[in-house]
């Protein structure tokens, strides 16, 4: 496990930056900032108690739909010692790993490599504490107060907003006792028992995974899924495809018109959202049609159809579930409902209070965000508020991805070393002679 030196002076200190929020966005920019040599004192918030990053879909033998490469290091910083090489060599795995020959590590491989490198910050993250808001300092409009629920106060020249992502309910739907989103299947699945129907909602990667693990942990019950296609569709995984996720891209994607960036986005959608690994569609298709061969359908699909409506009692679910094609329904009656139905982004600016009518925004409402994922904010307010997660208007798909997690916060921390430059050069003199 790596040992990094604090930059920190304490809680008490003004520091560089403070991130709200302490999943792999800004992980991966507590390994930046702490690259740049300790020019940049750095703490982190985090609402969890330890850390997690979609613990609920740690399915044993899920693999990552993204290259070992683009870790949290090294397109940023390939000799860096916070690199997915540098964790399998600390875990004794790093032979092994070359002869499973493959780049796509399993989800609880990788996650335990985020573990091992959030390890190594421990002296700088305050796990358990909830941010309840975000203030000026009325003397000083270069420094922000970030307050906690404990009534602490986290004094910062810059504040990056990294809160992660919503997990979405249709209309209407509330999660329940017998009623999830697929962020807790492997915990909930775990403690439900007697199950002898299950139906998946939702027609993507987490859907598709979902009605695997459900097939297999249950080996008695009928899992149905339910979606608006007629199949599950392949992501798009080419290489030519892939470079919509290049660190280049960005440049482009954020310097294009805007009818071109929605061209994009309509082009490319395909290579993250509602697509399935080519390879679990293959092999959900075959167990479907091994078990009509023998006479024993367990996972059926309801496709080119919809959850009309959902009702929960103690002991099942009612769902009627409509065809697109002719209206007609059927009510079916589960143990079970899961809603693979994807995430939100987190509003950037919910901790503002007072603040987020500083923020600039275009003619849409949208956040007006810079190259450098800084807000715009009024002339008044000279302290730095930075959003990773939220911009995909600004910088296009990768916004909420691993894809570009190591460039892109190498540029968050470059761009709050500028301004640390420009505004306090005599500081920074003294922090990099160590006096």
């Amino acid at each position: 496990m790596p040992q990094v030196r604090s930059a920190d002076a304490g809680r008490g200190s003004v520091h560089d930056l403070v991130g709200i929020g302490f999943g792999p966005s800004n992980l991966a920019l507590a390994i930046a900032a702490e690259e740049y040599g300790g020019r940049l004192a750095a703490r982190f918030v985090e609402r969890q108690t330890e850390f997690g990053w979609h613990r609920g879909m740690l399915i044993e033998d899920a693999t990552m739909q993204v290259s070992f490469l683009k870790d949290l290091a090294t397109l940023r910083n390939p000799t860096s010692r916070f690199g997915f090489l540098s964790y399998l060599h600390d875990r004794d795995r790093l032979v092994d790993f070359i002869n499973y020959g493959t780049s796509f590590p399993t989800r609880l491989e990788f996650h335990d490599y985020l573990e091992w490198a959030a390890a190594g910050f421990a002296d700088r993250v305050d796990y358990g504490t909830t941010i309840v808001g975000v203030e000026a300092v009325p003397d000083d409009p270069e420094v922000l107060d970030v307050r906690t629920e404990d009534g602490g106060r986290l004094r910062t020249r810059n504040v990056v907003l990294a809160t992660g992502l919503v997990p979405h309910l249709p209309e209407g739907v509330s999660g329940g006792r017998r009623v999830w989103h697929s962020r807790d299947l492997v915990a909930a699945t775990a403690a439900a028992t007697e199950v002898r129907r299950v139906i998946v909602v939702g027609a993507g990667q987490s859907a598709a995974e979902a009605a695997d693990h459900l097939h297999r942990t249950f080996p008695d019950a009928e899992v149905c899924a339910v979606f608006a296609r007629y199949g599950y569709s392949p992501a798009d995984d080419s290489s030519f495809a892939n470079r919509v996720f290049d660190p280049g891209a960005v440049d482009d994607f954020f310097q294009a018109p805007s009818e071109v960036k929605d061209l994009i986005l309509a082009y490319h959608g395909n290579t993250n959202y509602s697509v399935v690994d080519l390879d679990l569609i293959q092999a959900l298709y075959r167990r479907h049609y091994h078990e009509k061969v023998s006479g024993r359908e367990r996972l059926r699909f309801l496709n080119v159809s919809r959850v009309a409506d959902v009702v929960e009692t103690d002991d099942r679910v009612e769902l009627a579930v409509e065809s697109l094609v002719d209206r007609s329904r059927e009510v079916i009656s589960a143990d079970l409902v899961v809603y693979a139905t994807g995430y939100r982004p987190s509003d950037p600016v919910a901790l503002l209070g007072g603040l987020a009518p500083r923020c600039r925004r275009d003619r849409l409402g949208r956040l007006d965000i810079g190259r450098d994922y800084r807000v715009a904010t009024d002339g008044d307010l000279r302290a730095g508020i930075y959003v990773q997660g939220a911009t995909e208007h600004t910088h296009g798909l990768s916004s909420t991805l691993l894809s570009n997690v190591a460039v892109r916060t190498g540029e968050i921390a470059a761009s709050i070393v500028a301004r640390k430059t420009a505004h306090r050069p005599a500081d920074l003199a003294r922090s990099a002679t160590g006096s």
